[in-house]
């Protein structure tokens, strides 16, 4: 027997009730093929990040259980019928993993942080920039005499690899 969990999205504007018998058939559904259900965790509602089925909001539901592989595909075969689910997934479970809602752990620890590192940190002032004063990359082009650019030219090409007619000359 494997541990599976099952994230289901369901349809926020179902009951809760319909909500509730949805979880019951898949308890349901595991226990007669032989599984064991694990755990339960309700995440709540939550907001999409596109809109699904017309949908801004989901509802989600956690499920851990122990079940045989044909156990598995029934149950996702079910859910896929069921139009109040939108979405779930269904993946082999890690032992040791967090089942709680992600962001509510998020959040506990920056409740507990402590007032001093709240308050504001002295930082040095940010330098004046004046607009007349020109970046120091500009100009830079022309300040270079006319005569002066090609050899500037001649000599990037030949650090970059780029054989010049002299160098020809020398290698054969």
């Amino acid at each position: 027997m494997t541990t599976y969990e099952i994230l289901l999205m369901l349809d926020p504007e179902q009951a809760e009730a319909r909500q509730d018998d949805i979880l019951a058939r898949t308890r349901d559904l595991v226990e007669k093929g032989g599984g064991a259900w694990q755990s339960h965790d309700a995440w709540g509602r939550r907001r999409l990040a596109y809109p699904i089925a017309h949908k801004e909001e989901g509802v989600y539901h956690l499920v851990v259980f122990d079940a045989e592989a044909e156990t598995l595909e029934e149950v996702s075969r079910v859910l896929k019928i069921e139009d109040a689910v939108l979405r779930h997934l269904a993946t082999r479970h890690v032992a040791g993993s967090r089942t709680s809602a992600p962001r509510d752990e998020a959040a506990a620890p920056a409740a507990a942080a402590p007032v001093e590192a709240a308050a504001p940190e002295a930082t040095a002032p940010e330098p004046t920039i004046s607009e007349d004063d020109e970046p120091e990359y500009a100009g830079a082009e022309e300040e270079a005499a006319p005569e002066e650019q090609p050899a500037e030219a001649e000599s990037a090409a030949g650090e970059a690899g780029v054989a010049q007619p002299e160098d020809r000359e020398e290698e054969e």
